[in-house]
């Protein structure tokens, strides 16, 4: 994400009035051949190993294919602001070296929730001749809803499970995530940043903490992952640690940080 693309997608403005609907939108952009060079780093930074593509890298390429669909005058909302809710990979083939992949979002409005949220699906799907490599689907919210109501306890929050693995991050792991995944988002970064977008700490990417729970969670089965699907509950501040236990439902995880499940999820090895 460079600098222009960041500033237009901060100051976007939301239409005035909002359309009463909103129609699919579909995009499709075209990425040359994969970056071999960037797919090393960021392996070595979040510890796979081997020398596969890791499953929670389309990420980034989904990432920019997303923003650009909502930098789309189409789409009528504020982009500063999104919460990323849920995010879901899947790997349905094998890239090829030096091959062109096709990357095509299709936006979804979701009916409004019964408290009055307001949320968007983007999935995004990336192509070779030879057929689809990967999806991913994220879910953010656009609204919140009213509050109201007591809160009922997930399930899937447990944080009794058995403990995989730990990790802290430092007051620059921010920064070191945008290098990698070209994500300049303020609130990543450092503390007046992520004060002047109205944040009173800065946080780590959630994908950050998926991909740590990815690497994290083939290394203890020895296995590759070939769909993970998760929800963000709570922000992970930076300077703080984070621990990755199974939970008792197959193939899942809670990440516990402050306390409390940041991010819960389910993971399917290959």
């Amino acid at each position: 994400m460079g600098p222009v693309i960041l500033l237009r997608a901060l100051f976007k403005r939301p239409q005035r009035p909002l359309p009463s609907a909103l129609p699919e939108l579909v995009t499709e952009y075209r990425l040359d051949s994969l970056p071999l060079d960037d797919i090393a780093r960021y392996r070595a930074a979040f510890g796979f190993a081997g020398d596969h593509v890791p499953l929670t890298w389309w990420y980034l390429p989904a990432q920019r294919a997303h923003l650009a669909t909502m930098l789309d005058p189409r789409f009528p909302f504020r982009i500063a602001g999104l919460v990323h809710m849920e995010n879901a990979l899947g790997e349905h083939g094998k890239a090829v070296p030096g091959q062109a992949l096709l990357l095509r979002t299709v936006l979804r409005m979701l009916p409004p929730s019964s408290s009055g949220a307001l949320r968007c699906v983007l999935e995004t799907t990336g192509s070779t001749e030879a057929g689809p490599v990967f999806g991913c689907s994220s879910t953010y919210l656009i609204r919140r809803g009213e509050r109201g109501g007591a809160k009922q306890p997930d399930a899937d929050t447990d944080l009794s499970g058995t403990p995989l693995a730990q990790w802290t991050l430092d007051r620059a792991a921010g920064r070191r995530y945008a290098r990698l995944s070209g994500d300049w988002n303020p609130i990543h970064l450092t503390g007046w940043s992520a004060r002047l977008m109205g944040m009173r700490t800065p946080i780590i990417h959630g994908m950050h903490t998926l991909a740590s729970s990815c690497a994290a969670l083939e290394n203890a089965s020895g296995g590759r992952a070939a769909r993970i699907e998760c929800r963000f509950r709570a922000p992970v501040a930076l300077g703080s640690s984070a621990v990755l236990r199974a939970t008792s439902t197959t193939g899942g995880f809670v990440v516990e940080a402050h306390g409390k499940a940041a991010v819960t999820g389910a993971c399917t090895l290959a």
